[in-house]
This record gives structure tokens, sequence and C-alpha cells, in this order.
């Protein structure tokens, strides 16, 4: 098989990529400020039941919390052993830490995609043809790490929770 003719189809594949990648990549910055306001409410809500929630822990009180999922879920599926209260807060922070990582990949997808026709702009003496693609270019990178960054935040943060809500859950059951 000749090497330009996989070499066009690559470059037209690619070219088709554009499309979906930055569609994911303006559904991703949507989900994103979704997660960053549910993580706010969340912030309030724990901060307004805290002292309940210390409260319950160190009497023991096995009460259903608003803010405190691992907590919730303990109290609701009392027999849980510990590996599945972890694979549950593992799945309550999976969507936003699948975002943090597949953001900056479709922002690199959606730079470098572009790329290919600025360069043959360049080659043709297009200036405006190279400066329309690296517009898109720049842009979309620069999206995808603020996507990135968006979901990063609450991720870590709320690994921190559910790790301190799964100690305490050690507490209740007198481990």
């Amino acid at each position: 098989m000749n090497i330009a003719l996989i070499e066009s189809l690559l470059a037209n594949w690619s070219e088709i990529l554009m499309a979906p990648v930055l569609i994911a990549i303006v559904a991703l910055l949507i989900y994103s400020i979704y997660a960053m306001g549910k993580f706010l409410g969340m912030w309030l809500t724990r901060r307004k039941n805290a002292m309940t929630y210390v409260r319950c822990v160190t009497q023991s009180d096995k009460k259903w919390l608003a803010g405190y999922p691992i907590h919730n879920y303990f109290v609701n599926n009392p027999g849980a052993c510990e590996n599945e209260l972890e694979v549950f807060a593992l799945k309550k922070l999976e969507t936003l830490r699948i975002v943090t990582r597949v953001a900056p990949m479709l922002g690199l997808i959606a730079t470098m995609v572009p790329m290919g026709p600025a360069l043959k702009a360049l080659a043709d003496g297009n200036i405006q043809g190279i400066s329309e693609n690296l517009i898109i270019a720049f842009a979309a990178v620069i999206w995808g790490l603020v996507i990135a960054t968006l979901t990063f935040w609450p991720a870590s943060v709320k690994k921190r929770w559910f790790a301190h809500e799964l100690i305490n859950i050690r507490k209740l059951r007198g481990e």
C-alpha cells in the first residue's frame, strides 16, 4: 500500500476528529462548572453540619447527615464492609477524576489537529490560514487546562473528605 495514501487517510481522519473533540471540550466545560457549583454546595452543607457530624462520631450515633455521602452510605448499609465503602467513595469521585485527566488530553488533540492545516497554510504563504488554525489550537488547549483545573481541586478535596469519613466509620464500628 502506498505510504502517501496512508498519510492522507490519517490526516483526513484526524480532521474528522476535530468537531467531536471540540464538542466534548464544551460538554466537559459545562460539566466542570456544574461540578464546581455542586462542590461549593457540598462544602456549605458540610460546614453547616460539621458540629452535628462530630457529635455523631464521638457519641457513636449513626444518623443520616446531608453533605456526608460515605457516612450516609454506612448508615443505610451498616453491614457494608470496608472495601464496599471504599468502592462507593471511589465511585463518587470517578467522574471528577476522569474529567480531570481527559480534558487536557482532548485539549492536546484539538491543538495538534489544526497544526497540519496551519503548516500547509505556511507552506502556501497563507498567513490568514495559519492564524485561524493556531487560534483554534491554542484556545482548545487552554480550555482543556481550565476544565482540568476546575475539576482537580474538588476531586482532591472530596478525596480527603471521604478518607476522613472512612476513618470515622472505623471509629463508629469500634475498630
